[in-house]
């Protein structure tokens, strides 16, 4: 593992535990050069999976992009990155959990609005307005009707 500091290639792990999401090991380690200490996670490599999109295009899946849909709508929201992190890690247990090669892109789009409507109205209603891709205010407020029963 080369330090991410210096860029020397002999570093050694100094300790090792599991990390807080249990599918993964957090080490930390030392490089043997500048002495500068760090952490890296080592997750096992899954089988690739494949995102079917709205128009059938398919492409690899990207954890990022459902980091960066969650974090877009709880952005100003009393919601802490820890509780994001959990969302996303929650939804890529789901997903993996199925055991498929291919699934679609609306399947993980509805597990992000079901575990953003548990978590806060205001970030669930962003994520769907763009999610479910609202025509006009009343497409909008036939989304609010439905949560508010």
């Amino acid at each position: 593992m080369k330090c991410p500091f210096c860029g020397h290639e002999n570093t050694r792990v100094i300790d090792s535990r599991p990390a807080l999401d249990s599918n993964s090991i957090r080490r930390r380690r030392i490089c043997d050069e500048c002495e500068k200490r760090f952490t890296t996670y080592e997750k096992v490599e899954t089988i690739p999976l494949i995102i079917i999109k709205k128009d059938n295009n398919r492409e690899t899946y990207d954890r990022s992009k459902i980091e960066a849909g969650v974090l877009r709508a709880c952005h100003k929201r009393p919601i802490s990155a820890q509780r994001i992190s959990k969302i996303v890690e929650e939804v890529e247990a789901e997903i993996f959990s199925r055991e498929e090669k291919e699934i679609e892109s609306r399947i993980v789009g509805e597990l992000v609005m079901n575990k953003l409507k548990d978590v806060e109205a205001v970030a669930y209603v962003r994520f769907a307005s763009v999610y479910r891709e609202f025509k006009d205010i009343n497409t909008f407020m036939d989304e609010l009707k439905k949560m508010l029963k």
